[in-house]
Order: C-alpha cells, then structure tokens, then sequence
C-alpha cells in the first residue's frame, strides 16, 4: 500500500482572504501538478496549494 503525502505549511484561503496555516495531504491534480489539500482552521473552506516538482 503507498504511503500518502502529507504537507504542513500555508495557503490562502479565498473565503478568508488571507494566508492560513494548515495541514493537509498532496495531491496530483489533472493536469498532473502536484498539490496540497486541506481545510481552512477558521472558516473550514477547502484550501489549495501547487506544489514544485517532487524532489527526486
């Protein structure tokens, strides 16, 4: 079984808008860029961030 991804860092929250600190998993998205998912501490929306090139 693979091991998930996590991240721990920030990303900002479009309902807030503001950067928020936040703790989620990554994610390849369609169009094959890696990013972190996770929810938002204050409001509990869904926040977003594109990650780099995963180091080798």
């Amino acid at each position: 079984m693979a091991e998930v991804e996590t991240y721990k860092g920030d990303a900002y929250c479009v309902k807030c808008k503001e950067k928020r600190d936040f703790e989620g998993t990554v994610k390849i998205s369609d169009s094959g860029r890696r990013m972190a998912q996770g929810i938002c501490p204050v409001c509990g929306t869904k926040v977003n961030r594109i990650l780099g090139k995963k180091p080798e």
